[in-house]
C-alpha cells in the first residue's frame, strides 16, 4: 500500500487539495475563487467560506482521481490550521476531520507560512536546510531562517501591509481590478520605473522588518495629484515605479540578511514570489553573493496544498480521537509556530 498524505488548504480564497508521496507530488489541484471576488475588488471572507463549503469535496475528489488513488491508500490527512481567514480555515479543518476520523487516520495540522517554506522541500531538486527564505504573499511578508525541516526562525516581518496586499491595493487604484499583482506586473512592463520617486521604507532602520503602507500611500497621493486624466496617461509609469520600489525593499532586506550570516542558499515563497522582476532581482543578488537560488514553480508560489503536505512530512501528527477538539487559528499570536529571532 502506498504511503500517501492527503492535504487540504483553505486559508484564503483558493480551495486546494493535494496528494504527496514523500517529496513527489502526485496531484496538486487548485480551484481559484478570483472571479467570485473580482466584483468586490478584493476578498470577502464570508464569500470565500461559502465557496469553500461548495468546492472542498469536489477538489479532494479531483486530487484523488489525478493521483490515481483512493482514500483507502491515504496514510494521513494534513490541513492548514492557520493563519488565515478563520471561516475559511474552519471549512478545511472540518473537512479534514471528516475524512480522517472514520478511517482513524492521524491528522497533521500545518502552519500556512511553514507550508510556503516547505514548498522548497518538494521534488524536483528539493532544497535542504539551512537556507534563507523570503516569503511574500497577500497576507504575509517575512524573512525566515530555515535551519531544519520542521520549522523556521522569523528574522524580520512586515510591520503593516503585506507586499501582496500593497500590490493589490495599488492595482485597484490604477483600475486594474482583482487579483492585481499579475496585471500590475504586465502594465509595469510598458512603464518607466524611474518616472516617479517613491519612498524607501525604513531606510535607516538596521533591522530586517518591512513596511509597505507608506509606499502604497505615496502612490495614492500621486494619483490624487495627477487626477483621473493624469493617472490614465501615466498608469504604466506609476505601476513600474511602485513595483521597482516594492521589489527594491524586498531585495535590500534579503541582502542585509545574507550579509549577517553564512548562508549558502536562498529560496522564495508566497504569491509575490511569482513576480518576474522580483525573481530576476533575487537571481542577480544570489549571483553577486555566490549563493544558490531555489525558485519553485509558479504553481507552488501561490497557495496550494502540496506545500501543506510537504510541511506535514516533518510535523507531529495528532492521533484519533484527540484531533476532534482541534481548532483553527486566525493569527500566529494565537498559536505561534515560528520562532522570533533576537536580532
Amino acid at each position: 500500500m502506498a504511503r500517501l498524505i492527503l492535504a487540504i488548504e483553505t486559508s484564503c480564497d483558493d480551495t486546494c487539495a493535494a496528494i504527496v508521496d514523500g517529496a513527489e507530488i502526485r496531484a496538486n489541484v487548485i480551484s481559484s475563487q478570483a472571479a467570485a471576488h473580482a466584483q468586490f475588488g478584493g476578498i470577502v471572507p464570508e464569500v470565500a467560506s461559502r465557496h469553500h463549503l461548495e468546492l472542498t469535496a469536489p477538489v479532494v475528489e479531483a486530487a484523488l482521481a489525478e493521483a490515481g488513488t483512493t482514500l483507502d491508500d491515504v496514510e494521513s490527512v494534513a490541513v492548514t490550521a492557520g493563519p488565515g481567514l478563520i471561516g475559511a480555515l474552519l471549512v478545511g479543518v472540518s473537512t479534514a476531520k471528516a475524512i480522517a476520523s472514520p478511517r482513524r487516520l492521524p491528522l497533521i495540522p500545518v502552519d500556512h507560512l511553514q507550508g510556503h517554506v516547505a514548498a522548497n522541500f518538494l521534488a524536483p531538486e528539493p532544497l535542504e536546510p539551512p537556507f534563507l527564505c523570503l516569503v511574500a504573499s497577500g497576507g504575509h511578508t517575512l524573512l525566515a531562517a530555515v535551519r531544519d525541516h520542521a520549522g523556521h526562525e522569523v528574522l524580520g516581518q512586515t510591520l503593516d501591509d503585506a507586499a501582496g496586499e500593497a500590490f493589490d491595493k495599488v492595482a485597484r487604484l490604477l483600475g486594474l481590478g482583482y487579483p492585481g499583482g499579475p496585471a500590475l506586473q504586465k502594465l509595469a512592463e510598458e512603464g518607466d520605473p524611474d518616472a516617479f520617486e517613491m519612498p524607501v521604507a525604513m531606510r535607516n532602520d538596521p533591522g530586517l522588518d518591512f513596511s509597505f503602507s507608506g509606499l502604497k500611500t505615496a502612490l495614492a497621493y500621486l494619483c490624487r495629484d495627477l487626477g483621473p486624466d493624469g493617472v490614465a496617461a501615466r498608469r504604466a509609469d506609476l505601476a513600474a515605479s511602485f513595483q521597482a520600489a516594492a521589489v527594491g525593499q524586498l531585495v535590500a532586506k534579503l541582502e542585509r540578511a545574507l550579509k549577517r550570516g553564512e548562508w549558502g542558499a536562498v529560496a522564495l515563497g508566497g504569491g509575490v514570489a511569482a513576480n518576474g522582476p522580483l525573481r530576476e532581482a533575487v537571481r542577480d543578488l544570489c549571483e553577486r553573493r555566490r549563493v544558490e537560488l531555489k525558485l519553485v514553480p509558479l504553481s507552488l508560489c501561490t497557495d496550494n496544498a502540496a506545500m501543506i503536505a510537504s510541511a506535514a512530512r516533518f510535523a507531529d501528527p495528532i492521533p484519533y480521537p484527540d484531533y476532534l477538539a482541534y481548532d483553527a487559528f486566525a493569527t500566529r499570536h494565537e498559536r505561534p509556530t515560528g520562532r522570533k529571532a533576537l536580532v
